[in-house]
């Protein structure tokens, strides 16, 4: 079969015509492509701001990890997903920078991100991150450029329908 508006064959292994999921899956070989799948579970019993929960992710990292109204909405002991947000976002972006500069040839030897998460009458309104990084012979325009492609390209900005502000210093 042909696709009418490029006229390639669809039924060859491998074929991938793009769209909506093309962020998502890449082709890797002629017969592989890659997607995966990640899991967590939340467990609340309870009232909203007498109950109490835990998280516990497929690696086990969190395992029956605690969250409640107090760890959520005031600094009570235990983690809340807007940290949790936070962690995600910092983790994703250094991720994907650290791919973009040593797709270029350089070697980062740091690249450390804080994300700070706003939630603001109950929705996540901004997603900042502060960045620093040391990347040994890469110049602050090309820095610039990675970090902006990084910042709206990463996973999870791309997740985020949020306003991301962001701080970056290379040393």
């Amino acid at each position: 079969m042909q696709n009418q508006l490029s006229g390639e064959n669809v039924n060859r292994p491998g074929y991938y015509r793009g769209g909506f999921f093309s962020n998502f899956i890449t082709v890797i070989s002629p017969q592989k492509r890659q997607m995966m799948k990640r899991t967590a579970t939340a467990n609340w019993q309870g009232t909203g701001k007498e109950g109490k929960g835990n998280l516990t992710t497929q690696t086990g990292i969190l395992n029956k990890t605690p969250y409640s109204y107090s760890s959520r909405f005031e600094e009570g002991a235990g983690t809340n997903p807007e940290e949790l947000i936070a962690a995600a976002h910092a983790g994703c972006f250094s991720m994907k920078l650290s791919f973009l500069i040593s797709g270029a040839g350089f070697t980062p030897e740091n690249i450390e991100t804080k994300a700070t998460i706003t939630l603001e009458n109950g929705a996540i309104t901004n997603s900042h991150l502060v960045l620093h990084a040391k990347v040994p012979n890469l110049d602050k325009a090309r820095f610039d450029e990675f970090v902006e492609d990084a910042k709206h390209n990463c996973p999870v900005s791309k997740l985020l329908n949020t306003n991301i502000t962001l701080e970056a210093t290379l040393a």
